[in-house]
């Protein structure tokens, strides 16, 4: 019988969207009973066992997280870490590394990092965290680039390449991916995408802030540059510091990135079963 790890659960939610009217976004209420966009994430991911929650807030979400949320959701405790910045040296945070680091002082065990206005299916959730049982060490999550690109317009999306083995060799950052630059990005119809679910470990953690140290020396004096988390964690496999599995999820993925975007996604979870 496989052992079940204490997994804790980690979401960045420290930014209002500016296309919401300043709102947050993780508030939107796509339900089928009314659940906020956060709330179905929740319900989805704690079907899988999940010991610990984390939000990491900011100086314009904390107070709003916590009125929501409290100390627990459904019975498992939640903790909150904060991102800040300094106004007078930075128009903004240092990006999801830094973020993730910012929760670094409450995790002590293997933990699932993951987008708090993304839906990424109860099947995924169970996929990764059943590869942490299992090996105890990093993975991603891969969903089809195809169903991850909007019929109109563009996005921007992380590729990953494997070996053989399944393990991640690169995770490509693609700019401006819009219908008409799929076919030639995706030949095959195999590529897959990260959405910014990963699995990692507190060692991870450490590597990681040598890295966003690093960063801040390079572009110190920089009031907007951010040090992403995939990209970092891609330099570190190209370090051979970490192996980072690539696991696949049948799973729709569901964003909200516009105001429209609510309808289509509330329209969506009313299909699911």
């Amino acid at each position: 019988m496989m052992t079940t790890k204490n997994i804790t659960l980690v979401y960045p939610v420290a930014g209002l969207s500016s296309r919401f009217g300043g709102k947050v976004k993780q508030f939107a209420p796509v339900g089928p009973n009314g659940e906020t966009l956060i709330e179905v994430s929740l319900n989805q991911a704690l079907k899988s066992n999940f010991k610990k929650i984390v939000f990491i807030v900011g100086e314009k979400t904390e107070n709003l997280f916590k009125e929501k949320f409290g100390s627990s959701y459904k019975g498992i405790p939640i903790f909150y870490a904060k991102q800040s910045f300094n106004p007078s040296e930075r128009d903004k945070p240092w990006g999801t590394c830094e973020a993730i680091l910012c929760a670094k002082s409450l995790i002590n065990e293997p933990f699932v990092f993951c987008n708090g206005d993304d839906l990424y299916g109860e099947n995924t959730f169970r996929i990764i965290t059943d590869w942490v049982n299992k090996t105890n060490s990093p993975a991603a999550v891969g969903f089809d680039l195809n169903a991850c690109v909007p019929e109109n317009g563009s996005v921007n999306r992380a590729i990953f390449s494997v070996n053989k083995e399944n393990y991640v060799t690169e995770l490509v950052e693609t700019i401006g991916i819009d219908r008409s630059k799929l076919k030639e990005l995706n030949p095959t119809n195999k590529s897959l995408c990260s959405m910014n679910i990963f699995a990692l470990l507190p060692s991870t953690l450490d590597l990681l802030e040598t890295k966003m140290n690093e960063f801040k020396n390079k572009h110190k004096g920089d009031r907007k540059s951010e040090c992403y988390l995939p990209v970092e964690l891609s330099n570190l496999i190209k370090e051979n510091k970490i192996k980072l599995k690539l696991l696949y999820t049948s799973d729709k993925w569901l964003g909200v990135t516009n105001p429209e975007d609510e309808e289509g996604v509330r329209k969506e979870l009313a299909l699911i079963p």
